[in-house]
C-alpha cells in the first residue's frame, strides 16, 4: 500500500469515528486559534487535517488525495513525501491561526493543496522541460483558489498557507535521482508515455500534452476527474 491510500483510510476511519461518536464538533480536534493559542492544544492543527465536515467534504478530499498524492509519492519518495505532507499540513495550519484566528477549519484540504504547489516546484526544478507539468497544475490550482474565494464557508487561509508551504517545501527536498527525473520527464512531456519505474497514478486533472485521437488520456484509463473543492468547514 502507498503512504497515499494509507492517508485516504486513515481519513476515513477519522470520519466514521466523528460520526460514530456525534460529530464533528470542537471535542474531536477541530482547529481553533484560541484553544491553540491559549489553551496549547496544538495537537489541533495535526487531528483537524484529518477531519472532515460531510460526506461531501471528505468525498472531494480524498478524491483529490488519491489522485494528487499518489503522484507526487511517486516523485519525492515516501520519506520526502511524509515530509512534505506534514510540513503542507503545519503550513495551513499555522496560517490559519494567524489570519483566521477565530475561525473553526478541519479537512486535509490545506495539507492536498500543498503537494499541488509541490509538483509545481517540480516544474520549476525540471526546467524548461518541467513546463508542461507547471502548465498542466497551474489551471487546476487557480480553479480551486477561485472556488476558495468565491464560496463561504471555505478557508483560504488554509489553502493559501498549504500551497505555499508545500511548494516552498518541495522545492527543498525535490533533489532527486536519475530514474526519478526520468519519470518526471514523463509526465511532464507525455502523461501517456509509461514511465521507467512504476507508474502510481494518473497527473491529477491532466490532459495529456497532445490528446489521443480517441479522446481524453483520462477517459481512456477510466481515471475520475480530480477535484480539490473541498471546504474545511
Amino acid at each position: 500500500m502507498t503512504l497515499t491510500n494509507a492517508l485516504v483510510a486513515i481519513n476515513v476511519v477519522f470520519f466514521i469515528w466523528e460520526l460514530a461518536t456525534g460529530g464533528p464538533n470542537a471535542d474531536h480536534g477541530q482547529l481553533y486559534g484560541p484553544a491553540v493559542v491559549v489553551g496549547h492544544q496544538w495537537w489541533r492543527i495535526v487531528t483537524a487535517a484529518f477531519l472532515h465536515g460531510s460526506i461531501t467534504h471528505i468525498a472531494f478530499n480524498m478524491l483529490a488525495l488519491y489522485q494528487v498524492g499518489n503522484v507526487v509519492e511517486q516523485l519525492f519518495g515516501k520519506v520526502r513525501f511524509t515530509l512534505l505532507y506534514a510540513v503542507a499540513m503545519l503550513g495551513s495550519g499555522l496560517a490559519v491561526i494567524t489570519f483566521s484566528y477565530t475561525a473553526v477549519t478541519l479537512g486535509a484540504s490545506g495539507a492536498i493543496f500543498g503537494l499541488f504547489g509541490a509538483l509545481v516546484a517540480v516544474g520549476l526544478r525540471l526546467g524548461a522541460r518541467g513546463r508542461s507539468l507547471i502548465g498542466q497544475v497551474l489551471p487546476i490550482i487557480v480553479l480551486n483558489l477561485v472556488f476558495t474565494f468565491a464560496i463561504p464557508n471555505i478557508s483560504a487561509a488554509a489553502h493559501v498557507g498549504g500551497l505555499i508551504t508545500g511548494f516552498i517545501a518541495g522545492l527543498l527536498l525535490y533533489m532527486v535521482p536519475a530514474r526519478g527525473q526520468q519519470l518526471a520527464y514523463a509526465y511532464a512531456n507525455d502523461p501517456r508515455a509509461e514511465p521507467p519505474i512504476e507508474q502510481a497514478a494518473t497527473p491529477p486533472g491532466a490532459a495529456a500534452a497532445e490528446p489521443a485521437p480517441d479522446g481524453d488520456w483520462n477517459d481512456e484509463r477510466g481515471a475520475p476527474p480530480a477535484q480539490t473543492r473541498d471546504a474545511r468547514e
